[in-house]
């Protein structure tokens, strides 16, 4: 096969990427790069701090993987980010290097007054831009003692509150949810400003959502006007089957563009890291797990920045 020639040289001198088009691996290298070498590339600090809840009532939807990777993906890319486990099995603890021991000081101390945020924040061994407040097993009975508290659905939200986000200088707060649409949701939810929804691409993807839905409608009516459905984050995509299509469209017809472009694939990298304390990004940064939550990382990132310029 004979080269084509260039401007400046012989047949085989100077050959352009322009030349043979941008070619799928120089992408996967050039994403590798980013995962790698995240301060190659920095996203913009947000005009306004943005606190999301991630909730799903449904198990095994990849909530709580969801909000380690992508908190781990806007802090390696220069963004301060603090994730709140709010999920008394304390998985995202777990993923994130951060010990959740009872006695531990957590969340639970916190829904109950007795400790600040900061108190309880811990950096996480994935970055020093990510920091996590641990959920211990205390608070699986938080909720019957919450019961009884005044205010019982603000206490997360008084937390955040007195100026604590500004000390710690935090651009996102990621809230993670246990699978159930208690007073734990609640709290998260009303202290929350956009609410991300994780769905798999999977059979009966959408069966009980309509419950979670509802549930938000009620917190917008009842308790925080100012909370939004902002993004729906499609994972454990299977290319090669029919059905993952299927949700993918079925989805998006019903979001519209809630639904963010990038999916997540199902891999067994991601699957893999919690075992190790880690999140995908660093247990495996070159797979297509890392990219692709990466990549969700930022256009939450610019999808914020539209609505703000908009």
């Amino acid at each position: 096969m004979r080269f084509p020639s260039s401007p400046g040289g012989g047949e085989h001198s100077g050959v352009s990427s322009e030349e043979f088009g941008w070619t799928p691996i120089m992408e996967e290298a050039e994403r590798a790069t980013r995962v790698l070498h995240p301060e190659t590339i920095q996203l913009p600090r947000p005009e306004r701090r943005r606190i999301l809840t991630v909730a799903n009532q449904k198990g095994g939807v990849g909530k709580t993987t969801s909000t380690v990777n992508l908190a781990a993906a806007l802090a390696l890319q220069g963004l301060n980010v603090l994730v709140i486990d709010l999920d008394p099995q304390g998985n995202a603890s777990t993923a994130l290097g951060v010990e959740h021991r009872s006695n531990v000081p957590s969340i639970y101390e916190i829904l109950l007054g007795e400790i600040g945020i900061a108190d309880a924040a811990v950096e996480s061994t994935q970055s020093e831009n990510l920091h996590c407040v641990p959920a211990t097993i205390d608070l699986a009975g938080s909720e019957i003692e919450l019961v009884t508290m005044v205010a019982r659905e603000a206490r997360l939200k008084e937390a955040l509150g007195s100026g604590v986000l500004d000390q710690l200088d935090v651009d996102y707060v990621f809230i993670d949810c246990p699978p159930s649409l208690g007073l734990l949701t609640v709290n998260a939810m009303v202290a929350a400003d956009e609410v991300v929804i994780p769905i798999q691409c999977e059979y009966y993807a959408l069966e009980g959502l309509g419950q979670l839905l509802s549930n938000i409608e009620l917190v917008q009516s009842h308790l925080n006007p100012a909370l939004t459905i902002s993004t729906i984050l499609l994972t454990m995509y299977d290319g090669r089957t029919k059905l993952a299509d299927q949700v993918t469209s079925e989805v998006r017809g019903h979001f519209g563009e809630l639904a963010l472009r990038t999916v997540i694939p199902r891999s067994v990298k991601i699957s893999e890291a919690p075992g190790f304390g880690q999140t995908v990004l660093t247990y495996d940064p070159g797979s297509r797990g890392s990219m692709s939550y990466l990549d969700a990382a930022r256009e939450i990132a610019e999808r914020g920045s539209e609505r703000k310029t908009a």
